[in-house]
């Protein structure tokens, strides 16, 4: 008996996540990780953070049955600059620019301004999956850009692009890891005595003389949006020159992701002085965004990690995401974790180039991991 005809299916460029229907983008984004969702996606359109005069122009990658029926799906964007990223390739564009070609625009495979990892590749099945990433090679192909791009990519998608022969990039992030822990003190029993004595005495001079908040749902109230948004604006500022999201985008998700929004708020007296805001995955918690209009010692490690490790064994989550960069991190119990991107070049003396710098990245990269992992504040097992 011959095999059956593989499905007939339909490839398309979208112009953004909001023109496609909620419900079948959710159905294959699933509900874990908040950032592929649709409303957190349809509410950057919106809201303007990404779009014209961003430099991110929504370009979904869409799949469907031949029928209408969405398949498959990948948040995709048309980049004129590599900023809001976190995966840096400035090297690469100012190399390709040297020898004469145009590295922008370029497609983005991504959820914008989130250092995230997560799936890029939203489809039922590994055929639908690799149906995705032959069209963003298409993309590229037929509009002659320089490169496709995906980053932060959920380990198990890897192996579908390194399949496809796009090129491997490791980078390292840190991560809290909940054992199953019943308390902040069973989490610090694990440490060493100088490292306990350090969270402990941090912790408590973060809060002398403040009162902390922590809300979510709808006990998030337009006070609480107002100062969160003072903060990221002072943050951006100080980090990227501007902010990446706009005002119209903190109220939106207030008003479509409250209910997986946690905002841990400092006040003096009744001034908010910093705030940290946290989304809340299935089993996950991930913090995105801090800022302080005081500059008060440790409290950025209490709002952002302590706090952070308190919900996550509160929750009975297995760990916390605490966002890009940060060693830091390490001596407060979050331990180093690769992330991975995936990218595609499509000249290939230009691929050769960047293959050769991945290698030799890696090697370096490969060495840092060892060596955060062998400084870890927890005691050595007897």
């Amino acid at each position: 008996m011959a095999d059956a005809d593989p499905p007939a299916r339909t490839i398309s460029l979208g112009t953004g996540v909001a023109a496609v229907e909620a419900a079948a983008w959710d159905a294959l984004a699933g509900g874990a990780n908040p950032f592929v969702g649709h409303a957190f996606l349809s509410l950057l359109e919106e809201s303007g953070s990404v779009g014209p005069g961003t430099g991110w122009q929504p370009a979904p990658l869409l799949v469907d049955d031949g029928a209408g029926a969405l398949v498959a799906a990948a948040p995709a964007y048309l980049k004129t600059h590599s900023q809001g990223e976190y995966v840096f390739d400035h090297g690469w564009a100012d190399a390709w620019a040297r020898a004469g070609g145009a590295y922008y625009p370029k497609l983005q495979i991504a959820v914008p301004f989130t250092p995230v990892p997560g799936p890029r590749l939203l489809a039922a099945g590994d055929e639908d999956a690799r149906l995705l990433i032959r069209a963003a090679e298409a993309v590229v192909r037929q509009n002659a850009l320089s490169s496709a791009h995906a980053t932060f990519v959920a380990p198990e998608q890897m192996p579908l692009f390194e399949a496809a022969g796009w090129l491997v990039r490791r980078d390292v992030q840190f991560h809290f890891a909940n054992p199953g822990y019943r308390s902040f003190d069973d989490f610090l029993a694990t440490l060493t005595s100088a490292k306990r004595k350090q969270l402990r005495k941090e912790r408590a001079r973060a809060v002398a003389g403040l009162r902390i908040e922590q809300v979510t749902g709808d006990a998030i109230g337009p006070a609480h949006w107002d100062a969160m948004w003072a903060f990221y604006q002072d943050t951006g500022a100080r980090k990227w020159g501007h902010p990446y999201l706009t005002r119209a985008a903190f109220d939106l998700i207030g008003a479509r992701m409250a209910d997986r929004v946690l905002l841990i708020v400092a006040y003096d007296g009744d001034t908010p002085v910093a705030g940290a805001m946290h989304l809340i995955g299935a089993d996950t918690l991930y913090g995105r965004y801090w800022g302080c209009v005081a500059d008060i010692p440790y409290l950025h490690f209490e709002l952002c990690y302590y706090r952070a490790i308190d919900v996550a064994i509160e929750r009975g989550l297995a760990r916390v995401e605490a966002g890009a960069q940060g060693g830091h991190k390490l001596a407060r119990g979050y331990g180093p974790v690769a992330t991975w991107s995936a990218h595609f070049i499509a000249d290939p003396g230009f691929r050769r180039a960047v293959a050769d710098f991945l290698e030799r990245e890696r090697a370096a990269e490969m060495q840092e991991m060892e060596w955060l992992e062998g400084h870890m504040p927890f005691r050595r097992a007897d």
